[in-house]
């Protein structure tokens, strides 16, 4: 990847805020990189949690963000009504697929099931090659550290080369991130073992 390849970033997170405030810390840090860096953010389109956090963020530095939201959070009233670009869209589905055909890379921050799900999902496609787009976790308070520790046990139990253990950059610093986001290079070991 190029400095300029990345146009635009997906975020996964929390519709939550968390235990600290570190998270939303994080998650403006991210918001406010992105948008000074002239990266569109896309993300899921609510106001609530860090995803919120970030978007608002990223509009602050003057950036751009694109939502994307499910007909039934809309109807709930969770839209994002500051957003540069807003999509209403029907399933959770149709969400993460609308959301990973815009993004040219992909950043977790600390999140619940549904943050896990979007980061599993995006990661695989990379492995199995349908897609080559970076991935990164913002680990703001080492939050990911259990699940790392989990993805090294893969590699030791053997259902995970040890290259695609490293093939998505972690950082709690976003702009360490970014770079490390932007100098990405694609793992090409076959998943295989």
């Amino acid at each position: 990847m190029s400095k300029d390849s990345i146009k635009s970033i997906a975020v996964f997170c929390g519709s939550n805020y968390g235990v600290s405030e570190a998270f939303a810390d994080g998650a403006r840090a991210l918001g406010h990189t992105l948008g000074k860096a002239g990266i569109d953010v896309v993300y899921g389109g609510t106001t609530k949690g860090l995803m919120g956090v970030v978007a608002d963020a990223a509009l602050a530095a003057g950036g751009k963000v694109h939502g994307v939201i499910t007909e039934s959070l809309h109807q709930r009233g969770h839209s994002h009504s500051g957003l540069s670009q807003h999509e209403i869209v029907p399933t959770l589905r149709s969400r993460k697929e609308r959301m990973i055909e815009l993004a040219d890379a992909f950043i977790a921050l600390p999140g619940g099931i549904g943050t896990i799900e979007e980061l599993m999902e995006v990661w695989t496609m990379n492995q199995l090659a349908e897609i080559d787009k970076p991935v990164g976790l913002l680990n703001s308070c080492n939050f990911f550290a259990a699940l790392l520790e989990f993805i090294d046990h893969m590699v030791d139990m053997r259902f995970l080369p040890s290259a695609h253990r490293y093939s998505i950059s972690v950082d709690a610093d976003a702009e360490v991130l970014l770079d490390k986001l932007r100098s990405h290079t694609r793992v090409d070991v076959p998943k295989w073992l």
